[in-house]
């Protein structure tokens, strides 16, 4: 079992190549992109590059409760989250590329600091769960990957490095296996021959595709389209990723 700084250390390894993808597409934007919309409803590009900084933060103050000791909330609470996200939507392009790279300079600085013990300590994400310090650069990445994608400024599920949708492919497949009321589906991953079935019952459609497309349709990142279904019938919707 790798140990906790390992992990850690790896995560961070792909957030700051995560990151660096991001940055490239940020400041490829014209000045005017910030109040497009995103692919999420009811947000803005600007929400999604606001939301990222502001996540960033967060994850700092969760490495600074697990290097001290000390219970600091992942923010202020909910509303303050979401307040500080319409704050800061509308700045302008060049605020934002600024404020992407100085929190992600804050978070790297504080998991700069973090002992094996600290990587080891139990923190308690925003919706009431504990999990362990060494997968807060984990939870940086997914943030990273997906709202990326998010973003709608030409970055899509094709992009993801391999191992990050193969890993999120059985994690997301492994949650959805016994689902109640999602009829049972086989999935089949023709680039990376993962295999895994969702739902409940007997398997009575099998779905194939590239497993980053694969991915996306789980995520809730695609409709599906793409993917090669046998018998030719319509996707069952599945439900919102928790």
């Amino acid at each position: 079992m790798t140990d906790p700084r390992s992990a850690a250390d790896s995560w961070l390894g792909q957030v700051e190549e995560s990151t660096g993808r991001l940055l490239r597409t940020v400041a490829g934007l014209k000045p005017d992109a910030v109040a497009e919309p995103s692919a999420l409803p009811g947000w803005t590009k600007g929400h999604v590059l606001a939301h990222l900084a502001r996540n960033a933060d967060s994850l700092v103050n969760l490495l600074t409760g697990a290097r001290t000791g000390t219970d600091v909330p992942q923010y202020a609470s909910h509303e303050a989250r979401d307040q500080d996200i319409e704050r800061d939507a509308p700045r302008p392009l060049d605020a934002h590329l600024a404020d992407l790279r100085a929190s992600h300079e804050r978070f790297l600085a504080a998991a700069a600091l973090m002992t094996d013990d600290a990587w080891a300590a139990s923190v308690k994400h925003r919706f009431g769960y504990v999990f362990p310090a060494h997968q807060i650069p984990h939870k940086r990445l997914l943030e990273l990957e997906y709202h990326h994608v998010d973003l709608a400024a030409g970055h899509t599920p094709a992009d993801w490095p391999e191992d990050f949708a193969v890993a999120q492919f059985r994690k997301l497949a492994a949650g959805l296996a016994g689902e109640a009321g999602l009829p049972a589906v086989e999935l089949v991953a023709d680039d990376t021959d993962d295999r895994a079935v969702i739902g409940t019952g007997e398997p009575a459609l099998t779905v194939r595709g590239p497993v980053r497309a694969l991915t996306a349709w789980l995520s809730g990142r695609s409709a599906g389209d793409a993917l090669h279904r046998t018998p030719d019938t319509a996707l069952p919707p599945l439900p919102p990723m928790g």
